[in-house]
């Protein structure tokens, strides 16, 4: 059977600004200079999760073009995708490994994280397979309580991890659980406990170098280095931004709420749609699944053919707006899985073709403007939630 491949055509676009993206990788790494007396940390580029939603493979290639020292990405199966665009700088996988197929690591040079002894069993034996050495980063739990070795049995956990011949010690990092909670006490919890292991993973490497594969030598490594500042924690405290820093969310122009910042930062996705149809509903009638809508005088709605589908919570329903023709207008009746209706009974005009912006601007006020941070504000959840989970049959078009 012939397949036809063809351009997609659907209304509902998902537009990302390349150049922006490299904006606010420059205004991130010139906050990270503000600090005269030390080197400023490198940079390792968050692209996890299709890059928060804006497609991994254009974004990771230009972050690299941008500077990234490093990209990070959840597992062997994303990192892979980069490998597969062209990305040539290290790739960090966060992800559990011990019941992964490991084959990937070694065949797309991707850069392990080990964070549990199985993990580090499992690793080090595909390494003495391939009769090779791999450079792994060490997940230190001070607090998360998901993966990492526990920051308080590290003199019973490590040695046999150090011992293991095929594997080499790069980094040591940790991931906080509060950073972006500014009234809770876990955050400084976790780097006073992040600060004394170094001591400990130190002193404790130095003891366990093991000889390299086929030599009498010890495996020669490089400096280790230490990470563990998300967006979130590199606003907060200078102090965790050690060796590196991981920002996910600012580089796509988002601040982590609550939080503010001064970085100029620009959103680096917007999501249009059109108007499909407009109708006209008389009282006592409502609109939509459950006619969670209903109208005790004449009202006008538009459609809009957008909905969960496309990753637009359910919950929008009488609390998100969309804009159109420069203004906001409320999303009612129930979002369904293909569509969303909006009241624009006070906006003249309104006609089928009409831009509708989701995300993004439709005028130079504030007010004409939607970004993530609002629309997770509007349905109770966080804006990481809004760019990640904008669907698949979504065209991505990079500008």
């Amino acid at each position: 059977m012939k397949i036809i491949e063809s351009r997609m055509i659907r209304s509902t676009v998902a537009h990302v600004d390349l150049n922006a993206l490299k904006h606010n990788f420059a205004a991130i790494a010139r906050y990270l200079s503000t600090e005269a007396a030390r080197t400023p940390p490198a940079i390792i580029g968050v692209v996890k999760a299709n890059a928060y939603g804006h497609g991994a493979p254009r974004v990771a290639l230009a972050l690299e073009e941008a500077g990234a020292t490093m990209l990070a990405c959840a597992d062997i199966e994303e990192g892979i995708v980069l490998r597969q665009a062209g990305v040539r700088v290290p790739i960090l996988v966060f992800g559990a490994l011990s019941v992964s197929d490991l084959d990937g690591l070694f065949d797309f040079a991707l850069t392990p994280t080990i964070s549990t002894p199985g993990a580090a069993r499992a690793v080090q034996q595909a390494a003495e397979r391939r009769r090779s050495t791999i450079g792994y980063h060490l997940k230190i739990d001070t607090g998360m309580n998901r993966l990492g070795f526990r920051h308080d049995n590290l003199r019973r956990t490590l040695p046999d991890l150090f011992a293991s011949p095929n594997l080499r010690l790069d980094a040591v990092y940790t991931h906080f659980a509060s950073a972006d909670v500014p009234e809770s006490p876990v955050f400084n919890t976790q780097r006073e406990r992040f600060d004394a292991v170094w001591a400990v993973v130190d002193e404790l490497r130095r003891e366990f170098r093991v000889p390299s594969p086929g030599s009498r030598l010890p495996i020669l490594e490089s400096r280790v280095f230490r990470h563990a500042g998300n967006s979130a924690a590199l606003l907060r405290d200078s102090r965790v931004w050690y060796d590196a820093v991981r920002p996910g969310l600012l580089l796509y122009g988002i601040v982590p709420p609550p939080l503010a910042s001064t970085i100029e930062l620009t959103p680096v996705m917007s999501l249009t749609s059109r108007v499909v149809a407009v109708k006209g509903l008389r009282p006592g009638e409502g609109v939509g699944y459950g006619w969670r809508y209903e109208v005790q005088e004449p009202r006008t709605v538009a459609v809009v053919p957008a909905g969960y589908a496309d990753g637009l919570d359910t919950r929008l329903c009488g609390r998100g707006h969309v804009l159109i023709r420069g203004q906001r207008v409320p999303i009612v009746g129930a979002v369904s899985m293909d569509m969303l209706t909006v009241d624009v009974t006070d906006l003249a005009g309104v006609q089928p073709g009409d831009e509708v912006v989701l995300l993004g601007r439709q005028g130079d006020a504030a007010w004409q403007r939607i970004d993530a941070r609002e629309m997770a504000a509007a349905i109770g959840t966080i804006p990481w939630e809004i760019v990640c989970r904008l669907g698949t049959r979504i065209e991505r078009q990079y500008e």
